[in-house]
């Protein structure tokens, strides 16, 4: 049986939920209509989140683009992507980016390729190009950075 919220409870329980980790409005209205909320509940329990701010889109994205970058070594496209997905809008994106340092993306992409790179157990020179590069252009770089680099480490690789 599932249970039946009333507004207060729903509150209640939501804000637990925006509290323990940043939200984005896409996923809070989804948690919403698994409680059984109707449109106008969810309107009015949001409306209650975010004057509380328990809510704040720009603060999630902030948030989660530092995460993605720090912790699961995203690049911009796939954090710009992911933001996408969960509707958030261009310009909270952009100012999302910001969170990431130029030195910071570069010095994270620098270490990610080496590490990639000395870690693919390839033979075939031809196919482990194609892994390396393919493993970095999905955690979302710049195909102009990751193709310099693989030319480089090839070179490098062949100095030796």
């Amino acid at each position: 049986m599932k249970e039946i919220y009333t507004i207060k409870d729903a509150i209640k329980k939501i804000e637990h939920y925006c509290a323990y980790q940043e939200r984005c409005h896409e996923e809070v209205e989804s948690k919403l209509r698994s409680m059984k909320m109707d449109s106008d509940e969810i309107d009015q329990i949001i409306a209650h989140l975010i004057k509380d701010n328990f809510l704040n889109e720009e603060r999630f994205a902030c948030s989660f683009a530092r995460g993605k970058h720090r912790i699961k070594h995203w690049g911009t496209i796939r954090i710009t992507n992911e933001l996408k997905f969960r509707k958030i809008n261009q310009r909270l994106i952009t100012t999302a980016l910001k969170e990431i340092t130029v030195e910071e993306y570069f010095d994270t992409f620098e270490k990610l390729a080496q590490r990639t790179w000395e870690n693919t157990t390839e033979t075939n020179t031809l196919k482990k190009r194609k892994k390396f590069c393919d493993n970095l252009l999905r955690k979302g770089f710049e195909s102009n950075l990751v193709y310099e680099k693989v030319k480089e480490l090839e070179n490098a690789e062949s100095v030796k």
